[in-house]
């Protein structure tokens, strides 16, 4: 699997697949999740809407993925993921890592050849750039999957950096 990093916005990749760090209730919300569901559509709300009522009446729990329909989107589908919020007191690594091995496999079942990731759980919820960085390119690097390209599409030039830093360090 090729990684390649891009600075930009995640609504715009044409790519089989773009991951949402969403949260549980999967409804839409800030950041990444609320510029995914307002660029694709209504359509993305009424499968999430579906899939609360039918298998997440609880919500999606931290460190799963699920997909929808990715609506208006260039991508074809929208993966979406809940990543933990960083707390200094316990270590959530292992829920990190899982959203982009769960979001991978994901893609797998889907039959996805691209992927476009953001970096997860680094922006409203805390998670240091590095650390962040480190466990997201790591985890993808080892995850094995019939994907030919993981792409990390960063926000701003310090989560670019801190990503580059990981892939090339």
């Amino acid at each position: 699997m090729r990684i390649t990093l891009v600075l930009g916005d995640i609504t715009e990749q044409d790519t089989d697949a773009v991951v949402n760090a969403a949260n549980s209730s999967l409804l839409g919300g800030g950041g990444v999740d609320g510029a995914i569901h307002r660029r694709g559509g209504p359509e993305i709300l009424e499968e999430c809407r579906r899939l609360r009522a039918a298998e997440y009446g609880k919500g999606l729990p931290t460190g799963q993925a699920v997909a929808t329909t990715a609506g208006r989107l260039p991508a074809r589908w929208v993966i979406h993921t809940v990543g933990p919020v960083y707390a200094r007191s316990k270590d959530r690594s292992a829920l990190l890592a899982s959203c982009y091995r769960e979001s991978l496999r994901v893609a797998a079942e889907l039959g996805a050849r691209t992927i476009a990731f953001p970096a997860v759980s680094a922006g409203i919820y805390g998670w240091p750039l590095d650390d962040a960085a480190r466990i997201a390119v790591g985890t993808v690097r080892d995850t094995e999957a019939p994907v030919e390209e993981a792409r990390f599409v960063l926000f701003s030039d310090d989560v670019y950096a801190a990503f580059a830093r990981a892939l090339n360090g």
